[in-house]
């Protein structure tokens, strides 16, 4: 597909503004030189070319077939293809199976004399599409695509009309949208690219296919990616962990999620992780650069585009980070603002620097990071150069920027662009401008700036953001080796691992979520074999049996409700807590079964403590994930969470809870009791060891509220949707 030599151009056509004409032409553009065989059979030929009334009577097999079509054509053409020996196809009409597809305006009549076959448009079209091409083994971009430039070939399968030539660059582009695929092409911005790919609706080819391509090639520096679901999360998953070997980065814009998240279950579990877990578990696993919009995108793209790279995460140095210089005191106050709320620090530059700066300002200036440099306005080249690199020789700053407006000088004034390119001479850090305000951007000092490798950030908001992902590389990178290294050592311990010590604890385990939702005196059974403390729990169903419960487990004690299909119990007030003798009990067992029915269990009360929320949830395309969060009623409150892949190692776990809210009150707020961190982690870990395990047989699992004290953390109620094997052969 990516690098055919002879390509079918299905639905060519000599008339001038019809999508025919503009894939004839843009096809023709390719600096590759593939054949080209343009297919109708309305016309013997197009601009003197040979034009075929088939695909089936062309003269040689094409690589590659272009099918520009109505809806109503498209089986049988692609058909016609896969029967002509064609291993790849472009399909840019949205296949679309609702009712008729509309006539003439949807592009040329079926290229094949005759009626189109039967239920070619409606209902099941694009699997019909799909098992064509898989069953003659071809690659399938789209539908609903704007096709594919590959500029490092030279090859430009395209229906809309792009630049030409396409810039090339370090950036392989895969979206599934058409609109910001050619967006990103046009836009003047630093960067070009190895591969730009519309994917559309993925049918049969999906982005890693793309990825895994570009990764092969040379020049590829940045994938940049704008995706609405995760296909293939196996194939994402090994391609993803290839651009982190080689440190190719990685630039995620998500739209939506993916099946899984948005297919709620009942678990708080399934409703933490949300249609944003599986994005979020990825990007902690691999060191994808996450970003909200396509200003960031555009941004972080070209900062790493750029190809200066961070050398200090800021976790691994205290005091790391950016330096900005301004030329106004209120905008510098005003990116401090913004660079709080978006997480980027700025450099605790030493003594040294200070000293140096402060030779270089205008008296009443403070020589800090942020830096304001306006005072006279002599000598502006001299002074910005000289400011950005005494900031650029301390240790502690990552990368750094000119931050100003960047306006048109109407005097002809260029001090700022050529104090940066004084500066990018003399230094090898990162170094870019940050305009303020991207309307007012003077494009000829931006166009210049760029074409000598120094990057333009359009807003401050973004830009800052580009610059958090820039110096945040080496840390998540690290942080990506690490979660490599526990995925092998976990896959080596299931390959050479002596038979386990309870071989039927699976085999318990599945049992027990056969039933669907299990009992939760069970379920913390079970737990408790992965190595979690839990709080005992008797079930009972009378007020007898509920009284010598809790005698047997020692007062005081909690009354829950056992009965089946309430899932938060707090909320129907379903949980009794601190009885202290046989009358309370008696007491709330008849209060309970009044109200919600008579069965109940009887728990050991635990001291208080922090509360979390762990647990797992299925997604379809990446397996279980692991879910860790603010528990108890702050569950919904705070939506305070982190999501992972297992394996979690004890690292890991280390990790996800330092990037939650609630740390601080594991840590000991207010003179409470810090919590025993490492018992907070062996239950995370414990919980992945399960996931791997059991994984596939759970929809969800809730461990709500983990209770997390000095003396450890106790799971005290668990909730667990099974689901059924995936195959019937499965044990």
């Amino acid at each position: 597909m990516l690098e055919a030599r002879t390509v079918a151009l299905v639905g060519a056509s000599p008339r001038p503004g019809s999508f025919g004409r503009r894939m004839l032409a843009e096809v023709g553009k390719s600096s590759a030189r593939p054949r080209t065989f343009p297919v109708n059979p309305r016309y013997p030929d197009i601009d003197g070319v040979p034009c075929f009334p088939s695909v089936a009577d062309l003269p040689e097999i094409p690589d590659l077939a272009l099918l520009a079509v109505p809806d109503a054509a498209l089986e049988q053409q692609l058909e016609l293809a896969a029967a002509a020996g064609c291993r790849a196809a472009v399909i840019f009409g949205n296949a679309y199976e609702e009712g008729l597809a509309p006539a003439a305006a949807a592009g040329p009549p079926a290229v094949r004399a005759g009626p189109p076959a039967a239920g070619a448009v409606g209902p099941g079209l694009r699997d019909r599409l799909a098992a064509i091409a898989r069953g003659a083994g071809m690659a399938l971009c789209g539908a609903g695509c704007m096709g594919f430039a590959n500029v490092g070939y030279g090859l430009r399968a395209l229906g809309y009309t792009e630049p030409d030539p396409i810039r090339a660059g370090p950036v392989a582009l895969v979206t599934h949208s058409g609109s910001v695929f050619s967006a990103l092409l046009r836009a003047r911005r630093g960067f070009g690219f190895t591969l730009a790919v519309s994917s559309g609706q993925e049918l049969v080819t999906a982005a890693p296919a793309y990825l895994d391509y570009a990764l092969d090639q040379p020049g590829t520096g940045v994938l940049a990616l704008v995706l609405e679901a995760i296909r293939d999360g196996d194939a994402l998953r090994r391609v993803l962990g290839r651009a982190a070997e080689q440190d190719v980065p990685v630039v995620l814009l998500a739209v939506g999620g993916s099946a899984g998240g948005r297919a709620m279950v009942a678990a708080h579990s399934g409703a933490l992780a949300g249609s944003d877990g599986g994005w979020e578990a990825l990007a902690r696993a691999y060191a994808v650069h996450r970003v909200g919009d396509l200003a960031e995108l555009a941004d972080t793209v070209e900062l790493f585009a750029a190809g200066r790279r961070a050398v200090v995460g800021t976790p691994s140095r205290a005091g790391a980070g950016i330096a900005t210089v301004h030329d106004s005191g209120l905008e510098r106050a005003h990116i401090v603002d913004v660079a709080e709320a978006v997480g980027v620090p700025f450099a605790s530059i030493s003594p040294a620097t200070t000293a140096r700066l402060a030779e270089l300002l205008d008296p009443g200036l403070s020589p800090a990071n942020p830096l304001d440099v306006w005072g006279t306005g002599a000598g502006t080249r001299q002074l910005f150069g000289a400011a950005l690199q005494a900031l650029a020789a301390d240790p502690a700053v990552a990368a750094l920027a000119l931050a100003v407006d960047f306006v048109p000088e109407l005097d002809g004034d260029e001090s700022y662009p050529l104090a940066v390119l004084d500066t990018a001479e003399r230094i090898a850090k990162p170094l870019a401008v940050l305009s303020n305000f991207g309307g007012t951007l003077d494009l000829d000092w931006a166009a210049g700036l760029r074409a000598s490798g120094v990057p333009v950030l359009e807003g401050t908001r973004s830009g800052l953001v580009a610059l958090r992902h820039l110096i945040d590389h080496p840390a998540a990178r690290a942080a990506a080796a690490r979660a490599a290294a526990a995925r092998a050592a976990a896959a080596r311990a299931a390959a050479d691992a002596p038979p386990p010590a309870d071989p039927g604890r699976r085999a318990r385990g599945i049992e027990l979520l056969a039933g669907g939702e299990p009992d939760g005196a069970a379920l913390l059974d079970l737990l408790a074999e992965y190595g979690i403390t839990i709080a005992r729990a008797i079930p009972a169903a009378s007020p007898e049996a509920t009284v010598a419960a809790a005698a047997q487990i020692g007062y005081p004690v909690v009354l829950k409700t056992g009965e089946p299909g309430i899932a938060h119990k707090s909320d129907v007030g379903g949980v009794l807590t601190g009885l202290a003798d046989p009358r309370q009990v008696a007491a709330g067992y008849a209060d309970l079964a009044a109200r919600l029915g008579p069965r109940v269990l009887v728990c050991e009360q635990v001291p208080a403590g922090v509360e979390l929320s762990v647990g797992l949830v299925a997604d379809p395309q990446l397996g279980p994930l692991v879910v860790v969060g603010a528990g108890g009623v702050l569950v919904e409150l705070l939506a305070d969470r982190v999501v992972a892949l297992p394996p979690v190692s004890d690292a890991a776990a280390a990790e996800l809870l330092d990037a939650l809210r609630v740390r601080s009150l594991l840590a000991g707020a207010r003179g409470a009791p810090p919590a025993e961190l490492r018992a907070v982690r062996r239950a995370i870990c414990a919980l992945s060891e399960l996931a791997l395990e059991l994984g596939d047989r759970l929809e969800a699992i809730d461990v709500n509220p983990l209770i997390c004290g000095p003396a450890g953390a106790v799971a005290v109620d668990a909730l667990a949707i099974g689901r059924r094997p995936r195959s019937s052969a499965e044990p």
